[in-house]
């Protein structure tokens, strides 16, 4: 008669930790956190068609960073960009820290100043209206859910930027958006984080 009890009790003791677990599953897929967005919103080579500006140039961006967690909010780590045009580094640039609330966005309007010896072949392709740069994003942030901060989590991204020969982004949309990047920038990029 005792053994009819315990075998109730262990039964009943089951269901009790698979009720846990499926909870515990439940609430990590609610709560997990996603990666924030990236997109280069405006993009512009100024005085492009300068004689003047030979030597020198600048490329002038506006990065749109969206958190679309609503439950988490994000401490971001210094933010690398890289600008190629080919293989060759055409400049960086480097947004300091910050910390970002749940559901929002943030504009970043910068510059950089293009490498003296690749601006002659970066004006020429623009001016064809066959320039194509590639932006290298690399980060790292932490998640702040319910009070409770995450470790740190490697983010790299990578984009394609179209350049017209007015010296603006020559797509459609006219909007640039990152991407996870290949494992070939991956490597590029750790070597600043």
């Amino acid at each position: 008669m005792c053994e009819g009890y315990t075998k109730s009790f262990y039964l009943w003791l089951l269901q009790i930790v698979g009720l846990l677990g499926l909870l515990a599953l439940c609430l990590w897929l609610a709560l997990r956190p996603r990666s924030p967005n990236y997109t280069i919103m405006n993009f512009s080579v100024p005085a492009i068609n300068d004689s003047n500006a030979a030597d020198h140039g600048v490329i002038q961006y506006e990065l749109g960073i969206e958190n679309p967690n609503k439950d988490s909010g994000i401490y971001y780590d210094d933010i690398f960009l890289i600008f190629y045009h080919g293989v060759d580094a055409v400049g960086n640039n480097t947004i300091p820290s910050f910390y970002q609330g749940r559901d929002r966005n943030r504009q970043v309007l910068d510059h950089i100043e293009v490498e003296t010896r690749l601006w002659t072949a970066l004006r020429n392709a623009i001016l064809n209206a066959t320039a194509e740069l590639r932006v290298d994003l690399s980060t790292k942030v932490k998640y702040k859910t319910w009070g409770i901060k995450s470790k740190h989590h490697g983010v790299q991204r990578e984009g394609k930027i179209p350049i017209g020969k007015d010296g603006k982004i020559s797509n459609k949309k006219k909007k640039v958006k990152l991407r996870r990047a290949s494992k070939k920038w991956k490597l590029r990029s750790t070597r600043f984080l």
